[in-house]
C-alpha cells in the first residue's frame, strides 16, 4: 500500500514516535497540543535554529527602543557630536544583524511549516489508502478532499504564520521588558497592571474562535461534496433540467459560510479595538506619571522617551496575538479534524505475523458463508460453494441476492460475518492482504480508469511491464486497433474515468489491464451488462482470452454470456438455490429456468 514507501509517515506514526515525556502541563491535558507537537519533533532542530534568531531579534527590538535614551539625552541635550557621528552607525549595523537573524528564523519556520503540512497530506493519503470499502460508503468523497486540502491549509496558516509571529512577538516581548524595568521600574509595574488586559479578547473569544472554525470546515466539506458530485454527475443534471436547483443548493451552501465567517470577522474585529483601547487607557496613565516624574527631575527626557517607545513596541506584539488568535484557533479545529481521521481504524485488518499466499493451484471454497453490512439484516446466508483450479463459475439470480457482494468478499474488501473463505485450504482472515490481492484481476461493470495515458491505466498495477507488454495486453483485449487510431496512440490522456472514450473502449482497456497483470483468479462482475450487441461482441471475445486459463467467478445479468460456463450457481435473497450446469439447471425448471426463458421472452 502506499503507507509504506511514506517516510514521512513513518515517523509521525503515533505508535513509533509518540513519548511518554511531554513539554509541560498544558501539552498533557491537550490531546491535540500534544500530537502536534510529536508532528514538529522531528524538526526540533531547525526550530532550535529560529528560536536563537527569534531571540537575536527580539534583543535587537529591544536595543532599537533603548536607543532612544542617548539620542535624546547625550545627543540632543548634551550637543554630543562625537556621540553623534557614532550613533547612526549603531542603528545601521542593528538593523543589518537583526536583518540577517530575522531572514533565517522566518525561512526556516516556514520550512518547518511546509513541511509539516507535506507530511500531514502524504500522512492522511497513505492512511485513506488503508481504509476499508465501509469508511468511504459513510464519508462523501467531497469530505475527504476537503480534510486533505482545505483542513490542512488552515493548519499551515496557524504553523507558518502563526507561530511564526507568535513567537518572534514572545521573544519581543521579553527584551522589552527588561528594558522598561532597565529604565524605570515603577512605571514598568504600572503597565504591567494594563498588560494583562490584553488577554480578555484571547481568552473570551477563542472558544467562539475555535467552534466557528468547526463549523465552517463541516460546511465547506459539504460544499466540495456537492461540487463533486454536481461535476461528476454533470450529465444527471443537464438530463433533468435541474441546474437551478443545483445553482440554489450550492448558493445557500456558500451563504451559509459566508455567515459563519462573517460572524469569524465580527469577533476578530472587535478584538483589536478592545485591546487598543485598555492599552490607551494604560498609555494615558504612564504618560501623565512619567511626565510628572520628567517635570519633577526624577527623570530625564530621554529615559522617559524610551521608555515610552519600547511600551509601545511591547504592546504592539501583544495587540498581534489578539488579530492570529482566530488562526491560530482556526488551526486547532483543523488539527482536531485531522487526528479524527487518522484515528480511523480500517475494519479489514491482517493478523500478526501473517503469511504469504501460496501461488494459488487447487480450489476457492466458500464455507458455510454469511454476511451483513452494519446495522443491516443479512445479505448472504449459510452459503456453501467450491470454485476449482481453471473453472469458471457463474453466479446469476436476481437484483440483490447477493451477488456483488459474494464477489466483494474473495479480495477483502469485507469479512465474513460468519464461515470463512478459503484458498487451498488457508483462510483469507489469515494471509498478508497483499499476497491475496496480487492473485486477483477484476472487472467490474462500472470501469474504472484514470485521467493519465492509455498506457498507464495498462500497466496500472505493473509499472515494470515493457512497451511490448503492453501492446501484447491491448491486442488480447481487442483494444489495439481503436488505441493506434487515437490522436496520440498510447500516449493519449482519456479523461476523467475515460470520458473521451466510448463504453466498449473502456471496457477493453479495463480488460487490457487484467491481461496485464496476469492473475490467476478472475472476477468479472456484469462486465457487459452495460453495453450495446455490437460494443458486447468485441468485449465478450476479450474476456474469453482473458478467461483463459484462469479461474474465474462471473456476475452475469444476461445469462446468454455464461452458457458456456463450468457451473452456475444461482442465488436468491441471499441463499444458494441451485447449481449445475446450464443444461442441468434448464432441465431442471426451477429459478434459473425462470429467469433464462423470462429473458429470452422479454
Amino acid at each position: 500500500m502506499i503507507a509504506s514507501g511514506d517516510p514521512g509517515a513513518d515517523r509521525l506514526h503515533p505508535s513509533t514516535s509518540m513519548s511518554k515525556k511531554t513539554p509541560d502541563i498544558r501539552l498533557r491535558n491537550n490531546p491535540t497540543l500534544r500530537r502536534l507537537w510529536e508532528v514538529l519533533r522531528p524538526y526540533s532542530t531547525q526550530l532550535t535554529i529560529a528560536m536563537v534568531g527569534m531571540v537575536v531579534v527580539g534583543g535587537f527590538n529591544a536595543l532599537q527602543a533603548y536607543m532612544v535614551q542617548p539620542l535624546l539625552d547625550e545627543i540632543f541635550y548634551k550637543k554630543d557630536a562625537r556621540l553623534l557621528n557614532l550613533l547612526p552607525l549603531a542603528l545601521l549595523l542593528v538593523f543589518f544583524v537583526k536583518g540577517i537573524f530575522y531572514f533565517v528564523y522566518s525561512y526556516l519556520l516556514e520550512r518547518v511549516g511546509q513541511s509539516i503540512i507535506r507530511d500531514l497530506r502524504n500522512r492522511i493519503y497513505a492512511h485513506i489508502h488503508e481504509l476499508s470499502l465501509t469508511y468511504f460508503h459513510k464519508t462523501p468523497t467531497g469530505e475527504l478532499i476537503s480534510r486533505i486540502m482545505n483542513d490542512v491549509n488552515l493548519l499551515q496558516g496557524a504553523v507558518s504564520h502563526a507561530l511564526i509571529r507568535l513567537l518572534r512577538d514572545l521573544f519581543s516581548v521579553l527584551g522589552l521588558l527588561g528594558v522598561i524595568f532597565y529604565m524605570d521600574w515603577r512605571l514598568a509595574f504600572i503597565s504591567l497592571i494594563f498588560l494583562p488586559m490584553a488577554a480578555i479578547p484571547i481568552v473570551l473569544f477563542g472558544k467562539k474562535f475555535r467552534r466557528l472554525s468547526t463549523n465552517y470546515q463541516t460546511r465547506m466539506g459539504d460544499a466540495t461534496s456537492q461540487l463533486h458530485e454536481t461535476i461528476a454527475g454533470i450529465r444527471i443534471v443537464k438530463a433533468f433540467c435541474t441546474e437551478d436547483y443545483e445553482k440554489r443548493r450550492f448558493a445557500g451552501k456558500l451563504q451559509t459560510i459566508m455567515d459563519i465567517l462573517m460572524s469569524d470577522a465580527k469577533y476578530r474585529c472587535l478584538g483589536h479595538p478592545m485591546v487598543e483601547l485598555m492599552g490607551g487607557v494604560g498609555m494615558a496613565l504612564i504618560i501623565w506619571f512619567g511626565g510628572m516624574q520628567v517635570l519633577q527631575g526624577n527623570s530625564t527626557p530621554g529615559t522617559f522617551m524610551a521608555f515610552l517607545t519600547a511600551l509601545i513596541m511591547l504592546y504592539e506584539p501583544v495587540k498581534g496575538v489578539t488579530r492570529i488568535n482566530a488562526t491560530i484557533q482556526q488551526g486547532m479545529a483543523a488539527a482536531t479534524r485531522i487526528f479524527e481521521l487518522l484515528d480511523v481504524q480500517p475494519d479489514i485488518c491482517e493478523q500478526e505475523n501473517a503469511a504469504a499466499l501460496p501461488a494459488f493451484h487447487k480450489a476457492i471454497v466458500f464455507d458455510d458463508v454469511s454476511f451483513h453490512y452494519e446495522g443491516n439484516p443479512p445479505v448472504l446466508h449459510n452459503l456453501h460453494l467450491e470454485l476449482r483450479w481453471g473453472e469458471v463459475l457463474a453466479l446469476v439470480g436476481p437484483s440483490g441476492s447477493g451477488k456483488t457482494t459474494l464477489s466483494n468478499l474473495v479480495p477483502r474488501f469485507y469479512d465474513v460475518s460468519s464461515g470463512a473463505i478459503r484458498i487451498d485450504g488457508l483462510d483469507i482472515r489469515t494471509v498478508q492482504l497483499h499476497s491475496l490481492r496480487q492473485q486477483l484481476a477484476m472487472v467490474t461493470q462500472q470501469t474504472i480508469l484514470f485521467n493519465d495515458s492509455v498506457r498507464n491505466n495498462i500497466a496500472y498495477g505493473r509499472s515494470s511491464a515493457n512497451e511490448e507488454d503492453i501492446r501484447q495486453a491491448a491486442r488480447a483485449a481487442y483494444a489495439l486497433e481503436f488505441i493506434e487510431a487515437l490522436p496520440q496512440g498510447f500516449d493519449t490522456i482519456i479523461g476523467e474515468s475515460g470520458v473521451r472514450l466510448s463504453g466498449g473502449q473502456q471496457q477493453r482497456i479495463s480488460i487490457a489491464r487484467a491481461l496485464l497483470k496476469n492473475a490467476p483468479i478472475l472476477i468479472l462482475d456484469e462486465a457487459t451488462s452495460s453495453l450495446d450487441t455490437e460494443s458486447e461482441r468485441e468485449v465478450q471475445k476479450a474476456l474469453d482470452n482473458l478467461m483463459h486459463n484462469r479461474t474465474t467467478l462471473v456476475i452475469a445479468h444476461r445469462l446468454s454470456t455464461i452458457k458456456h460456463a463450468h457451473r452456475i450457481a444461482v442465488l436468491k435473497n441471499g441463499y444458494l438455490v441451485e447449481e449445475g450446469s446450464h443444461e442441468e439447471l434448464l432441465a431442471l425448471g426451477g429459478e434459473y429456468s425462470s429467469l433464462y426463458h423470462l429473458q429470452f421472452a422479454e
